[in-house]
């Protein structure tokens, strides 16, 4: 028993800590805009107009805050890297970070205020899309950014309005950065659809919930037959409470005024934001 016992714990804790599918190392073929470019269009979903008030705006924005939003579309994640099955969390996270969208340090901005960069990722053939946070804002408008995505872009794009969600979901992005904790988005013309906040369910959140079965049914078929004492009961439950903790955490770790001027470059994600599939 000890032996199985000790085979199933191992096959638990090599869920927990292997590496997630889809990890990529680097993102190919999609180039990176100049310090004032915030749109690089591949898919195409972006009509002229909606393209120059996104720039005006983000320009703007950038001037004023040091903060820049980035919009890119795609037409699917393995156009530009090698993977199967890639989350389009691990995408938007490494391209953020390789492109370095925001600012870790600009003369005037206080240590908390920076890197907040904002990339707007949209992958049209796999029918999904991300908004990825710069590490500064830590994991605070994490629900804020899920309201946006679910509220206007999702719906925009299931009614096949791209270009529409995009520069709604942008607008609302900018006025989250000029206004921070205090903004309240109106959900612009896609407004009907309301859904609280949910993290995307992943391949290696149903691993970790069928290794947690396997493992107390295997461990109380066991205990039973052998006619363990209430002190390994409450061992054992000690030690399904510890894993179940570890598994909580795991889950939840992913992803005005004053600049004459502001380029982006150097920050990194902080693995907040929100994604949303249509």
């Amino acid at each position: 028993m000890k032996r199985n016992l000790c085979r199933a714990l191992s096959t638990l804790f090599f869920f927990l800590v292997i590496e997630e599918p889809g990890a990529a190392n680097e993102i190919e073929n999609i180039p990176k805009p100049d310090e004032r470019g915030f749109i690089v269009d591949l898919a195409n979903l972006i009509s002229p107009e909606d393209e120059d008030h996104i720039w005006t705006k983000a320009d703007e924005l950038l001037t004023d805050t040091a903060t820049p939003i980035i919009i890119v579309t795609i037409n699917r994640m393995s156009d530009h890297a090698d993977l199967q099955n890639m989350r389009i969390e691990n995408f938007a996270q490494v391209l953020f970070d390789q492109w370095g969208i925001g600012h870790l340090e600009l003369p005037g901005l206080e240590p908390e205020d920076s890197n907040k960069g904002v990339l707007l990722l949209v992958s049209k053939g796999d029918r999904k899309a991300r908004i990825e946070l710069g590490a500064g804002w830590g994991r605070e408008m994490d629900w804020r950014c899920q309201e946006i995505m679910n509220r206007i872009i999702v719906p925009a794009f299931k009614a096949r309005d791209f270009s529409g969600g995009i520069v709604q979901g942008f607008d609302s992005l900018e006025d989250m950065v000029r206004n921070g904790v205090n903004y309240y988005g109106d959900g612009g013309n896609y407004n009907d659809e309301i859904v609280g906040y949910e993290r995307e369910k992943t391949l290696n959140d149903y691993l970790f919930l069928a290794a947690i079965i396997v493992l107390v049914v295997f461990t109380v078929v066991s205990m039973a037959r052998s006619g363990t004492n209430g002190a390994a009961w409450i061992f054992w439950s000690t030690v399904f409470g510890t894993i179940f903790f570890i598994i909580l955490i795991l889950s939840d770790v992913g992803g005005g005024g004053g600049f004459s001027g502001g380029s982006y470059g150097g920050g990194s994600s902080g693995g907040g934001g929100a994604s949303g599939s249509w």
